[in-house]
C-alpha cells in the first residue's frame, strides 16, 4: 500500500510504504498526525471510493464526497474501521444482538427446547410473536411521578405545568388552556376527578381552540407517547433531564425484565430458559454450550461457541448477551466489534484499529494481541493506532510520526521494524525500554474515604478506605469491579469532582474556545481593538457565514448511508463573513486564531483570562488541539483532559480520573505524572482508576480490584504501596507490575 504526499490536518507531503497482510503499528506523540495519516487518509480514501463505486446515482445529485488531502494512494484494499465510538442508543441492541450470538441461541433453542413454541422468532424480544406484551421487548415499564410534571397548588394560567414545552403562552399550553376541559384560572389542587383526567389521561381528540380544530392529548398520554417511546440517550439534554427527574423506570413486573412472552421463557434446554442463558456471564454461557450434546445442531452449535470463547478470549468474558449496548463502554464496544469480524469469512481485507488497548489491563493485552495476529494470519492487512509497548512489540512494521504534536508533528520519523525502533533515536524509539521507577517515599494520607459493604453490579459487600492527600491508583482486570468501586460509591460525594472520558455534550458547532469559555474574553479582546461589536466575532452570530451558518462545514444527508461533509465554498471553512475577517488583532483574524494550537494561542495572548485558560489547557497536554477544532474530532482521553483543564479552575479537595493516560504517548504519560504530583502536592487528592503500569508504579497507593472480571471479581484483592505490591502481592496486577519494574 503506497502513501505519497498526505497533507491531511498536520501532516507534512506524508509518503509512506505499508506491507499489506502484515501487522503495521503506527505510533508517535498525542497529536503528531497519526490518526490523520490511518483514519484521515487510508480508511476515508477506501471508504469514499467504495461510496463511489455503489452510490454514483445518488452522488449524481449530491454534493460531491471529499477526498483526502493526499496526491497518491494506491493498491488500497476495502478498509473496515473498528473505532471506539459506543454502539448507539438503541435499547433494543444487546450484547447478543450486537454479535448475532443471541440469533444463534435463538435457533438453538427453536431445535431443542423443550416444550417446543416455534421457529426462533418466537425467542425474539424485538418480534411481536416473542416480546412480552406488557413492556414490548424492553424488560422495563415506566411510572411518572404527577408532582414533577405538575404544580398542584398553581392553576394553568400561573404556569401549573412544568414540563418542557407546556410554558404559559406556549402553542401546546394554547391548546391545553383553551380546550374547554377545566378552568385555566382554577388551581389543579380544586380539579375534580374528571378534570384530573382530562388533564392527565384523556386519549387524543380534537377541540375547538378559537376557531382552529387542534389535537388534544393529556399530560401523561402525550408523555408516554412522545417522549417514552424515544431511547434516553437520544433525547435532547433538557428533555433527558426532565424524563429522568418525572419519569420512574422499573422491571416490567409480567416478564421480571426478561423481555419475552410466558410461552417463550417456558421452553427449556437443561434446566434453563433463553432469558437465563443471556443472563449468564458469557464465561459460563460458554461453559454450558459446551455440555450440550445434539448432533441435529453440532455446526451450530460450535459456531457459538467459537464466538463466546472468542468474547472470553479478547477480555469480555465478565459480559452478560443481554447487556445492553449502549453501556458498553468505548473499549468494549470495539472488543465487540473486533470479534464479530473474527468470525467473517472476508480475506485481504485492511482493518484499521484505533488503540484496542484502551480500557485493558496488561493481563488483557496479552489476549488481545492474539487477536490482531489471527486476524493478519488470515490474510488481512491490520493497521493499528497505539502507543502500549506490549502492542508495538508485535507489530511487522511500525510507523513512527512526529517528531511532535500539532504543528511540530506530520512527519514520518521513522519506518520499518521494531529492532530498528529501538535504534532509530526517535521519541517512540528512546521510550520503548523506557519505565517509570517506584518512588523512593510515598506521600503520607491526611485522612481516607471510607467505602463500607459496597454491592454494586459486582462488587461482594466491599469495604475499603481510600486514602486523602496522597496519588492513589485503584486497578485491576477488565470488569473486576473498579469503576462501580470508585464511580458507584464515591463521584457523587461532596467536594469530588470527575473527570472521565465520557462524550461532550454540544452541537457540531462545539470546540475547546467555546467549551472551555476562552472565545469570551478573545471575541472581547478583537472587537475593543477594532472598535465594533463582540458579536461579530460570534459564528454562531452576527458574523457568521450565511453559507454555513457558522459551521464551516456543508453536510449533506445520504439517507441510507452515512452523512457526508465537506468544505463550505463560500468561506472556505473559515465559518466567518468576509467583513469579519477583515478584523485583526495584533496580525490576525479571528479565523486564523482560532486555528491556533492551544500553545501558541498560549504565546499570542500575554495577559489576561484567556492565557489563565489557555495555561491550563497547555498543563494537561492539549497544546497541540486547535482552538477552534470540532469537539467530536477529539478522542476518549483529550476529552477527559479537556474536563480535567476546567476543573483544575475548581476549589477541589478530591480528583477522580478515568484512565487518563488513554491516547497518550510513553513520553506524554511522563508529562501526565507530573501534573498529577503538581495536583497533590497543591493539597488535593487524586484517585485514579488505572491499567497503566507507570502510573501504578508512579502511585502512592494501590488498591487492586479483582481476582477476575465479572463473578470472578468485586473484591479487594490487595491495598498498600507498589513496593509492597511487587515484593508481596500474588494478583495479575502484581505479576505484570514486578516484570514492569524489572524491566522484562
Amino acid at each position: 500500500m503506497e502513501v505519497r504526499g498526505a497533507r491531511e490536518n498536520n501532516l507534512r507531503e506524508v509518503s509512506v510504504d505499508i506491507p499489506k497482510r502484515r501487522l503495521t503499528v503506527f505510533t508517535g506523540v498525542s497529536g503528531s498526525g497519526k490518526s490523520s495519516l490511518v483514519f484521515g487518509t487510508i480508511a476515508a480514501e477506501s471508504q469514499r471510493l467504495i461510496n463511489e463505486t455503489y452510490t454514483s446515482f445518488i452522488q449524481s445529485f449530491m454534493a460531491p464526497v471529499g477526498r483526502p488531502d493526499v496526491d497518491a494512494l494506491r493498491n488500497l484494499s476495502a478498509a473496515i474501521v473498528v473505532d471506539q465510538e459506543r454502539m448507539g442508543a438503541n435499547s433494543r441492541s444487546t450484547v447478543g444482538t450486537a454479535t448475532d450470538a443471541y440469533t444463534m441461541l435463538r435457533i438453538v433453542f427453536s431445535r431443542l427446547g423443550e416444550p417446543h413454541v416455534g421457529p426462533s422468532h418466537h425467542f425474539g424480544f424485538n418480534n411481536a410473536e416473542g416480546m412480552c406484551p406488557a413492556c414490548e421487548g424492553i424488560g422495563r415499564v415506566s411510572d411518572i411521578d404527577v408532582g414533577e410534571i405538575v404544580d398542584r397548588s398553581k392553576s394553568l394560567n400561573e404556569g401549573a405545568i412544568v414540563v418542557p414545552g407546556f410554558t404559559v403562552d406556549s402553542w401546546q399550553w394554547k391548546v391545553m388552556a383553551g380546550s374547554g376541559f377545566f378552568d385555566p384560572d382554577k388551581k389543579v389542587a380544586d380539579y375534580d376527578g374528571t378534570e384530573l383526567f382530562d388533564l392527565l389521561h384523556k386519549p387524543l381528540t380534537k377541540v375547538k381552540v378559537d376557531t382552529s380544530t387542534l389535537s388534544y392529548e393529556g399530560l401523561i398520554t402525550r408523555i408516554k407517547r412522545t417522549y417514552l417511546a424515544k431511547d434516553r440517550e437520544a433525547m435532547q439534554s433538557h428533555i433527558r433531564a426532565f424524563v429522568d427527574r418525572a419519569v420512574v423506570f422499573r422491571t416490567c413486573p409480567d416478564c421480571d425484565g426478561a423481555r419475552l412472552n410466558e410461552a417463550a421463557l417456558a421452553s427449556r434446554i437443561g434446566g434453563l430458559n433463553i432469558a437465563e442463558c443471556s443472563a449468564l456471564q458469557i464465561s459460563d454461557l460458554a461453559a454450558w454450550v459446551r455440555k450440550l450434546d445434539a448432533p441435529a445442531v453440532a455446526p451450530l452449535l460450535t459456531g457459538l461457541g467459537g464466538l463466546l470463547d472468542s468474547l472470553v478470549e479478547i477480555g469480555l468474558g465478565y459480559l452478560s448477551l443481554d447487556r445492553t449496548s449502549s453501556s458498553l463502554s468505548g473499549g468494549e464496544a470495539q472488543r465487540v466489534k473486533m470479534v464479530r469480524h473474527l468470525g467473517s469469512p472476508l480475506s485481504d481485507v485492511t482493518y484499521v484499529f484505533d488503540e484496542p488497548t484502551t480500557g485493558l489491563h496488561p493481563h488483557d493485552i496479552q489476549r488481545m494481541n492474539g487477536l490482531l495476529v489471527r486476524l493478519r494470519d488470515k490474510g488481512n492487512t491490520v493497521l493499528v493506532v497505539e502507543h502500549k509497548p506490549e502492542v508495538i512489540s508485535i507489530a511487522d512494521h511500525v510507523v513512527d510520526l512526529g517528531p511532535g504534536a500539532g504543528t511540530e508533528g506530520g512527519l514520518i520519523g521513522y519506518a520499518g521494524d521494531v529492532a530498528g525502533l529501538r535504534e532509530s533515536g526517535t521519541l517512540t524509539g528512546r521510550h520503548l525500554g523506557h519505565r517509570a521507577a517506584l518512588r523512593k517515599t510515598v506521600r503520607t494520607a491526611k485522612g481516607r474515604l471510607s467505602i463500607e459493604n459496597a454491592g454494586l453490579h459486582n462488587l461482594k459487600n466491599v469495604s475499603v478506605d481510600v486514602p486523602l492527600g496522597v496519588l492513589a491508583v485503584v486497578t485491576g482486570v477488565a470488569g473486576s469491579g473498579k469503576s462501580s468501586l470508585i464511580h458507584g460509591h464515591l463521584s457523587h460525594r461532596d467536594g469530588v469532582v470527575v473527570a472521565d472520558q465520557s462524550p461532550i455534550r454540544g452541537s457540531r458547532r462545539s470546540n475547546p474556545a467555546t467549551y472551555t469559555g476562552v472565545l469570551s474574553p478573545i471575541r472581547t479582546a478583537f472587537a475593543k481593538e477594532n472598535g465594533v461589536k463582540a458579536a461579530l466575532f460570534s459564528a454562531n452570530s452576527e458574523g457568521a457565514c450565511a453559507g454555513c451558518n457558522g459551521v464551516g462545514l456543508v453536510y449533506t444527508d445520504l439517507a441510507m448511508m452515512a452523512g457526508v461533509a465537506s468544505v463550505c465554498e463560500q468561506c472556505e471553512g473559515k465559518r466567518y463573513t468576509p467583513e469579519v475577517l477583515t478584523y485583526t488583532l495584533r496580525g490576525k483574524n479571528i479565523s486564523e486564531v482560532l486555528e491556533m494550537p492551544i500553545a501558541e494561542a498560549y504565546g499570542f495572548f500575554p495577559a489576561g483570562q484567556a492565557r489563565t485558560v489557555l495555561g491550563r489547557l497547555k498543563d494537561v497536554g492539549l497544546g497541540y488541539v486547535r482552538l477552534g477544532q470540532p469537539l467530536n474530532t477529539l478522542s476518549g482521553g483529550e476529552r477527559q483532559r479537556l474536563k480535567l483543564a476546567i476543573h483544575m479552575a475548581e476549589k477541589s479537595s478530591t480528583y477522580i480520573l478515568d484512565e487518563p493516560t488513554t491516547g497518550l504517548h510513553m513520553a506524554d504519560v511522563d508529562k501526565l505524572l507530573a501534573l498529577l504530583d503538581r495536583l497533590v502536592d497543591g493539597g488535593n487528592s487524586v484517585i485514579v482508576i488505572e491499567h497503566h503500569l507507570a502510573v501504578m508504579a508512579h502511585a502512592d497507593w494501590i488498591i487492586d480490584i479483582g481476582p477476575g472480571g465479572g463473578h470472578d471479581g468485586g473484591e479487594v484483592v490487595f491495598t498498600g504501596t507498589p513496593r509492597d505490591l511487587v515484593s508481596t502481592g500474588a494478583t495479575l496486577t502484581a505479576r505484570h507490575l514486578a516484570s514492569y519494574i524489572n524491566g522484562a
